[in-house]
């Protein structure tokens, strides 16, 4: 493949975004205790950076349509790097979350240019694995970036790590403003045009679907360190091990996951990950204080709630086969939409009731999903409904 090199440099880059993203799951009651605010006002940290992600970066895509996608990335991957020493600064909490909204906004446009960027630097033939390494910069962040992050925080303060990782962002700057060529889009593809998939029903179903079941997994994982603390007597480096562990889990879910839809159909997929991620949900509960099961629990959770996403983007191509571009953008915004959906409604529930009832919601947003998506198969198995075409 050529231009292999400049691809993984862009994994890089979204690797870097994605543990800024993540890392406060890690770190998020020292945070808290800096910034003097309880542990469900420090999840809107992670809220905001979603909902940026999900609704500022593709309007401001969709404005730049016609910008040179090369300067768009550098001018985005600039600020990100920026925002990250704005870090530095002993800020108050709400100057902390708009700096969140802007490191949203970059990195989601990075993320997004970074995955089209890298289609235009390889063969039409291998633009799908092009994705895929771009992706898997981001499940890297949470298989390294989160709990090596996570460390270090600990040993140097988490304002340390923000500088460190704006820093570490300098290097594939630099590389693509030397490497990369100018690249311009091709077909003109506007807000209007991104939008109108939504009056598809079954691509409507089947985004709701991604929110929902996101939004289970975010509501439990944003808040996994004080839950383990809560259930446990692990210490944060422990902590940090459990949170490597789940990585892992996230990446090899990913890889089984894409497999297993083209062995077995993105539909076997979704509803086998579904039941899989809504069952350790319950089993969290039934673990108790056993910590060899609790572990054994998270990292089936992970692999379940990770498996899906291939699949499910896999399906939103079959839904809009000739426009899926769009389709998973869309999608993209949706997956945000459901971190910042699960990170609020855990935070409501920890500052109401108690850490460890954070399950239950879980539980209840991916049962949605799992009937929801069993409601839409039974539908296209009928022949209600046809695959989109945007114009």
């Amino acid at each position: 493949m050529k231009n292999n090199r400049i691809i993984y440099v862009l994994a890089l880059a979204v690797f870097l975004i994605g543990t800024i993203e993540y890392i406060i799951t890690g770190v998020i009651e020292m945070i808290a205790a800096d910034l003097g605010v309880s542990t469900s006002e420090a999840g809107l940290l992670v809220t905001v950076f979603a909902l940026a992600a999900a609704i500022v970066a593709p309007i401001l895509i969709a404005l730049t349509i016609n910008v040179d996608r090369k300067k768009l990335l550098m001018a985005a991957l600039s600020v990100f790097i920026a925002s990250n020493g704005l870090m530095f600064v002993n800020l108050s909490y709400e100057t902390v979350l708009w700096i969140r909204i802007i490191q949203g906004a970059s990195g989601g446009i990075t993320t997004v240019v970074a995955m089209a960027v890298a289609t235009r630097l390889v063969e039409k033939e291998r633009r799908g694995n092009a994705i895929g390494i771009i992706l898997m910069g981001l499940s890297s962040s949470l298989v390294l970036g989160v709990p090596i992050g996570t460390f270090f925080s600990e040993m140097f303060g988490w304002r340390v790590l923000f500088i460190g990782i704006g820093l570490l962002s300098v290097l594939p700057l630099l590389i693509i403003y030397k490497k990369v060529p100018a690249i311009k889009e091709e077909d003109k593809v506007t807000l209007r045009m991104q939008l109108s998939i939504l009056k598809n029903s079954n691509i409507l179903t089947a985004l709701v679907i991604t929110l929902f079941y996101i939004g289970g997994y975010s509501t439990l994982f944003t808040y996994m360190t004080p839950f383990l603390q809560a259930g446990s007597s692990l210490s944060i480096t422990e902590i940090s091990g459990v949170l490597f562990l789940a990585g892992i889990c996230s990446f090899v879910g990913s890889k089984v996951g894409g497999q297993l839809a083209d062995a077995k159909g993105p539909k076997f997929t979704i509803c086998l990950g579904l039941l899989l991620q809504g069952a350790t949900l319950l089993l969290f509960t039934l673990a108790g204080v056993n910590l060899f099961v609790l572990i054994l629990v998270i990292m089936i959770f992970m692999l379940a709630t990770w498996s899906i996403s291939p699949a499910q983007q896999l399906y939103l191509v079959t839904l809009a086969p000739r426009n899926p571009d769009i389709a998973l953008s869309v999608n993209t915004s949706f997956i945000q939409f459901g971190f910042a959906l699960g990170s609020a409604l855990g935070g409501l529930v920890i500052s109401r009731t108690s850490v460890l009832y954070l399950n239950w919601l879980g539980l209840a947003a991916v049962s949605i999903a799992l009937l929801l998506a069993m409601l839409l198969f039974k539908k296209m198995r009928s022949g209600i409904g046809t695959p989109v075409v945007t114009k």
